[in-house]
């Protein structure tokens, strides 16, 4: 009896010549266009993720066809227009990956035989595209770079399966390697404070305490079993450890929740309302759980809480920039890489 073979796609076309290793960075993804359409095929692809909602049964499709996808993308595409880098015509998110990658692989030039390209978990570049084009360009070794500091099923897992899955249908498979969560790295932690320290000294005002914002996640989630709450706690303490600073000073708080589940708390947005009621008039926000900023950095905490909090009584508020594509953001990203490529490099 014959057995039918996996469903394959077709392999990519090989550069000829010696072999090389690729560095695929991937962050979480981004509508291609600040408008309706656009934010519509983008939250499809990622609300339709078992990781990301985990109950895909009929109700979450008659919410998520019936409901949410009529009305949400109309609201999102007015704050992806509030952020969008109009001269290139992408989200700040996909402008900043790219440069990211650019300047690793400006980094990593004396070092022979790797390749560096970028890729969106949700939305474009795939990562689909990206391993191919890695392929393509003589990489039999690829190491998978989720750009998530803290460990989530839902950010960190996620990228894995998509990459398991395309290396699935491949029959030439690269041997692959993926990065570990860098939650409590000491250059992480040290490139946070440095960028926390360089942004509160450009200030007009000093900030009576700082809130970390991390990107929630349902409390259920972690019930079940999922660390990232403990990574977020972690990367808190050493953060403050790092800068002095005891829990009075630097708060941390959970943002971006959705839906009516119960999520991890205490709420950024609460948090924001309950200072500026209690009385403290300048404050300062970091979001160490980004790599890149975007819509949740730039729109989220930058506008939407600012005015929270002003709106309560608060005077004075700034929002930290992500580690970007800075130099001690640079820094954590290839410590990071070549810690992981010893032995292929």
């Amino acid at each position: 009896m014959s057995t039918a073979a996996p469903s394959e796609t077709t392999q990519p076309t090989v550069q000829s010549g010696p072999k090389r290793v690729g560095v695929l960075l991937v962050n979480l993804g981004t509508p291609d266009t600040a408008d309706a359409p656009g934010v519509r095929i983008y939250l499809k692809e990622f609300l339709s993720d078992a990781r990301v909602i985990e109950d895909q049964g009929l109700i979450w499709q008659f919410v998520l066809n019936g409901i949410i996808l009529r009305s949400r993308p109309r609201t999102k595409a007015l704050d992806y227009q509030k952020i969008w880098n109009n001269e290139k015509n992408e989200s700040p998110l996909k402008t900043i990956t790219r440069s990211q990658a650019d300047k690793l692989a400006a980094a990593l030039s004396d070092r022979d035989h790797v390749v560096v390209d970028w890729a969106m978990r949700y939305g474009n570049p795939s990562i689909k595209s990206g391993i191919e084009a890695l392929i393509a360009e003589g990489c039999d070794r690829i190491l998978a770079v989720p750009l998530y500091p803290q460990y989530s099923a839902s950010t960190s897992a996620t990228v894995c399966d998509e990459v398991f899955r395309v290396l699935a249908r491949l029959r030439a498979q690269p041997t692959l390697r993926v990065t570990p969560p860098y939650y409590e790295d000491e250059a992480y932690i040290e490139a946070l404070a440095v960028s926390i320290e360089t942004h509160l000294a450009t200030l007009p005002f000093k900030p009576e305490l700082i809130v970390a914002s991390f990107h929630g996640m349902p409390k259920s989630y972690v019930d079940k079993g999922d660390p990232y709450q403990e990574h977020c706690i972690a990367t808190t303490e050493a953060l403050r450890r790092r800068l002095g600073m005891d829990a009075s000073k630097l708060l941390l708080t959970f943002q971006s929740r959705f839906g009516n589940d119960e999520w991890l708390q205490p709420y950024t947005d609460k948090t924001m309302e309950r200072l500026a009621k209690e009385g403290v008039r300048r404050i300062a926000v970091v979001t160490p759980g980004f790599a890149a900023d975007c819509l949740e950095t730039l729109e989220e905490i930058a506008q939407e809480n600012a005015e929270i909090f002003r709106h309560n009584g608060g005077e004075q508020f700034s929002a930290i920039p992500c580690l970007n594509d800075s130099e001690p953001g640079m820094d954590v990203i290839r410590t990071l890489v070549l810690r992981e490529l010893q032995g292929w490099i």
